[in-house]
């Protein structure tokens, strides 16, 4: 049983008389393999968690939408060895423009080795990300939705829709904005409605390109939902506002397309032969809890919101790599009493913070006059590098900053990835272990050797004389001192393991 009591509705009589009898299948099961999903997998395995992963659909989605990697994703992209793999299949664009589309570049010094957008298809991203859990380890099985769940204090009973019933030690659902793990909890999804909708589709176009673009950059002034950009030979990326609010459950038709083209544009650019067509809306919810007991919630499971600034997938991945090896830490037995709690306690904020930002950028996209003047007064902001700065390290993310408590200002962020005497900072993060950057060259990781590593290398570019990182690239600690350090590394790494008296070593938490 772990060390920290994992708190849980009374079970059933079934359910208890069932988990004296069936131990735990796996430590973790997932349900949902979208981007989350497969990230959190991913980052379990590397701990050598024993992963199931049970995705409801089948076969991937059958169109290829465009998302972007913003800089702080496509960092863990890099310290998890994924970079190359995500780069082979998308293009880097320039990392500007993304707070409610003002056209207003990045600043040059942006705080990243990896200062750029990488726009890649959602498919692609999720397949990679499952290709690589599964090499580690992981298992997926597709065509398996949860339909119930019971949780006690050995574990999790998941129940299937084929009547399966698995046990775990503990159940994240990565299942969706229309969670079905969240609704199973009884977890409270409050926030606002769809007070409009967005058409989205690829389409082939019967006029000239540059007849569109033209047209394009006229109805752009005042529409900021509304763009048609080139993806291939005769075929554009289309976005248009609906005339209402739908069934998000039934795709829009062609027709669709066209009326909401002619009566934004006055033309309908000759759209036909769609590749997919798709809607959206403005939905903003945020889930009360992201735990309860042994089961808990990432990506949209736990946050909806508009697409504006492209945030979305990325808060998804970046909730998996903050939980992984928390999560794993408790499977363990090493983790500290309230290490898990933080998960909710770093993440909850950060996703508050981006429904914030998509709700100000969704009214700033309004073509009413009040709205419209209140873009053009922050267009002229912008222009002031401190306003542009902030806005995009918030959208991009590298301007996170957890509370660690008091301390100097890099205290609680993520650390750029630095040269070294040899190589760079995330190539030695692959494992997803903890690491010690010591440019003193004297101080040591002890009994927390088999959690943290040890890099001594004066020669780092670094103004500070050592940093403790976490597993995730956030800066635990900074400073010199051995005792301050191993006060640190119990906080965030729990006990030290010590001599086993038959002459092996042994967990201080087992």
């Amino acid at each position: 049983m772990d060390p920290v009591q994992f708190t849980a509705a009374p079970p059933s009589k079934e359910t208890q008389e069932r988990a004296v009898s069936t131990p735990p299948m796996y430590d973790v099961i997932i349900a949902g393999c979208g981007p989350a999903g497969a990230m959190l997998a991913a980052e379990l395995r590397l701990h050598g968690v024993r992963v199931l992963v049970v995705e409801r659909e089948t076969e991937p989605v059958s169109f290829a939408r465009i998302v972007g990697l913003h800089v702080r994703t496509v960092e863990l992209m890099a310290m998890r060895g994924l970079l190359e793999r995500m780069l082979a299949h998308g293009r880097r664009r320039p990392a500007g423009g993304f707070f409610a589309a003002i056209a207003k570049p990045a600043p040059k010094d942006l705080d990243s080795a990896h200062a750029y957008l990488l726009g890649i298809p959602q498919p692609t991203v999720v397949r990679l990300l499952e290709e690589h859990a599964v090499q580690l380890g992981a298992q997926v099985r597709h065509g398996c939705a949860v339909v119930g769940l019971e949780q006690d204090d050995e574990g999790v009973t998941v129940e299937l829709a084929d009547g399966e019933r698995l046990r775990s030690r503990c159940l994240v659902g990565c299942d969706g904005g229309r969670s079905t793990v969240r609704k199973l909890l009884g977890v409270g999804f409050p926030g606002e409605p769809s007070r409009t909708e967005t058409l989205m589709g690829e389409l082939e176009v019967g006029m000239p390109p540059e007849e569109i673009a033209a047209k394009v950059s006229e109805i752009r002034e005042t529409h900021q939902r509304f763009w048609l950009r080139p993806v291939g030979e005769r075929v554009f990326s289309v976005v248009v506002p609906a005339a209402g609010v739908g069934d998000r459950a039934e795709p829009p038709t062609l027709e669709d397309f066209r009326q909401q083209l002619r009566a934004v544009a006055g033309t309908d650019f000759g759209v036909h032969s769609p590749r997919w067509l798709s809607r959206f809306g403005d939905a903003t919810r945020l889930a009360e809890r992201y735990r309860v007991g042994r089961v808990l919630l990432a990506g949209d499971a736990a946050h909806i919101h508009p697409p504006t600034g492209g945030q979305g997938l990325n808060l998804g991945v970046q909730d998996a790599f903050n939980l992984g090896w928390k999560l794993a830490a408790q499977i363990h037995g090493w983790a500290p009493q309230a290490l898990l709690d933080t998960y909710e306690g770093e993440r909850r904020p950060v996703a508050e913070d981006v429904l914030d930002n998509t709700r100000a950028q969704m009214e700033l996209h309004s073509t009413e006059p009040g709205p419209q003047a209140v873009r053009r007064l922050l267009t002229e902001l912008m222009d002031f590098d401190e306003v542009n700065r902030y806005l995009i390290e918030k959208i991009t993310a590298i301007g996170i900053r957890y509370d660690f408590g008091a301390g100097p200002d890099l205290l609680g962020r993520r650390l750029r990835d630095i040269e070294l005497k040899q190589g760079r900072l995330y190539d030695r993060l692959h494992r997803g272990r903890g690491l010690l950057l010591d440019r003193t060259e004297r101080l040591t990781v002890g009994g927390w050797s088999d959690r943290v590593d040890h890099l001594a290398d004066p020669a780092a570019a670094l103004d500070l004389p050592c940093v403790l990182l976490r597993p995730d690239g956030h800066i635990a600690w900074i400073g010199d001192d051995q005792q301050d350090l191993d006060a640190h590394l119990h906080r965030w790494f729990g006990n030290p393991r010590t001599e086993d008296p038959r002459g092996g070593r042994a967990a201080g938490n087992d």
